[in-house]
């Protein structure tokens, strides 16, 4: 059985070659942009930077679920320090929850506005990017 897989390669090598070399390359050739638009799945945001980006989607989503867990700490913080019962122990536990919750909450906050800060400053998809002599076309051969 290896010795069969062994002996397939160099074929099927040289006919792979050979399948390469006759399709015309400019069959294969695709700008940058082209490209980029050839991955996009449908309905997906056409730029990552912008208003609509998609890195502004996932921050707002991620922000979104940090805001939802916050607030689901805060209240069973608030169970644990009602149902503490004077227990030291479960008073400091319970405090200790809601200010936790609280901390990564204003973390969340904070992470947001820099996120977005840097967002606003990197250019937008339809400005365009000046390259110092670089081709936008890419061959496949």
């Amino acid at each position: 059985m290896k010795k069969i897989f062994w002996n397939l390669i160099p074929v099927i090598l040289i006919v792979g070659l050979f399948v390469v070399s006759v399709v015309p390359c400019d069959a294969f050739a695709l700008t940058l942009q082209e490209g980029a638009e050839a991955a996009r799945c449908d309905g997906c945001p056409s730029d990552l930077f912008g208003p609509t980006g998609a890195f502004r989607q996932i921050t707002n989503t991620i922000l979104y679920i940090v805001g939802v867990v916050a607030v689901i700490m805060l209240i069973i913080g608030g169970i644990k320090y009602v149902i503490s019962g004077g227990d030291s122990k479960k008073v400091t536990d319970a405090k200790n929850t809601v200010l936790y919750a609280i901390i990564g909450l204003v973390i969340a906050v904070f992470a947001y506005a820099i996120v977005n800060f840097v967002i606003s400053v990197l250019p937008n998809s339809g400005q365009q990017i000046e390259t110092q002599g670089q081709a936008s076309l890419i061959k496949i051969a």
